[in-house]
């Protein structure tokens, strides 16, 4: 959504002069810069991992087994000590940070990007015996299950009409 279409009176004549390439008045050179300004900031709702490691932030794959509830989230680039996993009773913490460095026309800056998930956990997970491995890019968390949250599971058969 532009800024201008948040001014009624203002729509059309706004269009025709950006159309026309007017660059010389500096109110249309304003409402671009203002555009682009509430465009990025809405953006980020739209995809709120905007900005992380990659474009959306990295692939995360949750599934769920018998036994164990499965994480998968890919990280190329990082190094296991750029990973910080934590989990409680209800929730999985997968943070990480990677330092960047450029050079750049004879200037270097160091930047950092980042991420940050939050998954939830099923009640029935055992937290004490989760383990995570990071090979080839790809962190796996294992959570698995108490063999009560096991014995519970009942399988319903299908049956066709």
């Amino acid at each position: 959504m532009a800024f201008s279409d948040l001014i009624p009176w203002a729509r059309d004549r706004n269009r025709v002069s950006e159309r026309r390439g007017n660059d010389d008045n500096p109110l249309i050179s304003l409402q671009r810069d203002l555009n682009s300004v509430f465009e990025d900031f809405w953006g980020r709702f739209d995809n709120p991992f905007a900005g992380s490691l990659t474009a959306g932030g990295p692939h995360t794959d949750v599934s769920e087994t018998d036994a164990a509830m499965l994480v998968s989230v890919d990280l190329p680039g990082l190094d296991d000590k750029d990973i910080e996993v934590n989990v409680t009773d209800d929730m999985l913490t997968i943070r990480g940070e990677r330092a960047e460095k450029t050079d750049k026309d004879g200037f270097s800056a160091q930047s950092r990007r980042s991420f940050h998930r939050m998954i939830p956990v099923p009640p029935g997970v055992d937290p004490e015996k989760a383990e995570a491995e990071f090979k080839r890019g790809v962190l796996t968390v294992t959570l698995p299950k108490t063999e009560e949250a096991k014995a519970r599971v009942k399988r319903i058969d299908v049956k066709s009409a």
